[in-house]
């Protein structure tokens, strides 16, 4: 049997190799076995620091926080005990950029979690069945149906309870609900 050499595929192999360790420093550029090894650590380097990326990120949202809580005069924990509390979720990305850019609904946030830690509870308004149904049908009454879209007039249709409407074009639906 004939020897089969791996030509361009094994110099493409390493081509790929010496292409990825670019700019690498001495022998680590040049030479295959030394880059093959450097690219093998470095990808290793890139995929620890992916996760600890978002550890040090998060470090510093807390840091921000921290120091915005001091200055309203409560520390980082109870003012997230505060929130939690009083069932307020806002992550701390969000807390941070607050903390930084709107200082005044920051000091909201911190009087909304200062009340739950005390005890006062916010009241939550939830409309009860009845009400959302006489809403929904106030706002078809006063949207314009033309601008509603076909599927949109079908569930109004069959909330009315109307016959046929599954077959209708949409002039057809907007004269049957007039």
């Amino acid at each position: 049997m004939t020897r089969v050499k791996g030509g361009t595929v094994a110099k493409n192999r390493r081509r790929k190799v010496l292409k990825a360790a670019k700019g690498y420093f001495g022998s680590k550029h040049r030479l295959f076995k030394t880059a093959q090894e450097q690219v093998f650590h470095s990808g290793a380097y890139a995929y620890r620091d992916r996760r600890q990326n978002k550890r040090n990120f998060r470090k510093l949202w807390i840091t921000r926080i921290n120091a915005a809580c001091r200055l309203n005069n409560i520390s980082y924990s109870k003012f997230i005990n505060g929130l939690s509390k009083a069932g307020i979720e806002i992550n701390r990305k969000m807390l941070s950029e607050l903390a930084i850019d709107n200082a005044p609904a920051f000091t909201e946030l911190v009087n909304i979690s200062k009340s739950a830690l005390e005890g006062k509870t916010m009241k939550k308004e939830t409309p009860k069945k009845e009400e959302t149904k006489t809403t929904e049908t106030k706002k078809v009454k006063t949207d314009d149906l033309s601008k509603k879209t076909v599927a949109e007039l079908k569930a109004i249709a069959k909330d009315r309870k109307i016959s046929g409407y599954t077959t209708m074009k949409k002039d057809e639906l907007l004269n049957a609900l007039k």
